[in-house]
């Protein structure tokens, strides 16, 4: 980088993603935290879990077969869909194989497309579209190596 104090930076193009980054990371890290804290989330018995969801949904979903073989595990469907916001959202936060965390972040908001927002018209009110296309631009850049994990592990692998 060629400037080093702060309006230099922002102004070099890596530092546009940032913003995007973090608000990914956030909102999935938030998502799948609220999935974890709410119990009724894993309750397949309760009317706003994901297991009841799923039953829901999957007559309306082009992926309904789908969501008809995650009904025969779905409290395990469910933990793994909200430990993968985690995931994403933490990974994406700190830099960390951040295309990685943007292929799980565009699978996910896809996946949530297609059931949750699929019946949703016009299309663009739902705001799953718009998150894969978001998750689309992480996965094309990565980090860019703005305050990333990734580049400070590199970084301390080659002795800088």
């Amino acid at each position: 980088m060629t400037g080093s104090r702060w309006p230099e930076r922002v102004t070099q193009p890596e530092w546009a993603l940032l913003p995007l980054r973090v608000f990914l990371g956030v909102t999935f890290t938030y998502a799948g935290l609220q999935k974890l804290a709410d119990p009724g989330y894993l309750d397949p018995q309760n009317p706003t879990s994901a297991a009841h969801q799923m039953l829901l949904l999957r007559r309306s979903s082009p992926i309904g077969p789908m969501l008809d073989l995650s009904t025969h595990a779905p409290t395990l469907v469910s933990l793994l869909i909200a430990l993968g916001e985690l995931a994403v959202g933490l990974g994406t936060l700190l830099g960390l194989w951040t295309r990685i965390a943007a292929a799980g972040g565009a699978l996910l908001s896809l996946t949530f497309f297609l059931t949750v927002s699929w019946n949703t018209t016009p299309y663009y009110y739902g705001a799953d579209i718009v998150f894969v296309f978001a998750w689309l631009v992480m996965l094309a850049f990565g980090s860019v190596g703005v305050l990333s994990a990734d580049k400070w592990l590199k970084n301390r692998a080659r002795g800088n």
